[in-house]
């Protein structure tokens, strides 16, 4: 069955009943044909009624995540985690989120994490390699102390001068 006429089909069951819990799989093939957007407006219609459900809550995080919204994908994400610690869906999907918001220790122990789950998954594997061998990003912090303490050894060795020109 081709993507659109599931699509269809499943927007027709849910329209037919709004509880129905087809909802899910809907929001799933939209996610999946890159039809974000709906994705998330689909699961966040279904689980005002089916709260609990988790497979729509791993499909509304990696819809947000595709759509860069990585507080939103990363609050989904959490959640399920928090239910279901073992979900390698939601663990990758929040290991790409950490790796998108610089977050590399919290990266890393998602991949490791889910590595313990599916350990031949190439894919896991590939990124474990990437995040390990990439350079460790400068710390924003740490460059401000830094770029401060200079500025502060500038001004010192200035006042040390003019000091020196008043007594001389």
């Amino acid at each position: 069955m081709a993507a659109n006429s599931r699509i269809d089909d499943l927007r027709r069951r849910v329209e037919l009943d709004p509880a129905s819990i087809a909802f899910a799989q809907l929001a799933e093939e939209y996610r999946r044909v890159g039809q974000f957007r709906d994705a998330v407006t689909t699961c966040r219609a279904g689980l005002t009624i089916h709260p609990t459900y988790l497979s729509a809550r791993v499909t509304l995080g990696r819809s947000l995540l595709a759509l860069e919204q990585l507080d939103e994908a990363d609050t989904e994400l959490g959640a399920v985690l928090a239910t279901a610690p073992d979900n390698l869906a939601a663990m990758r999907a929040r290991a790409e989120v950490y790796r998108l918001q610089g977050r590399r220790a919290e990266a890393v122990a998602c991949y490791s994490a889910a590595l313990r789950l599916a350990p031949n998954d190439p894919d896991l594997e590939r990124m474990m390699h990437d995040l390990s061998t990439a350079p460790t990003p400068p710390d924003p912090a740490q460059a401000r102390a830094t770029a401060t303490v200079a500025t502060l050894e500038r001004w010192l060795e200035a006042i040390d001068a003019a000091r020196a020109a008043r007594d001389a």
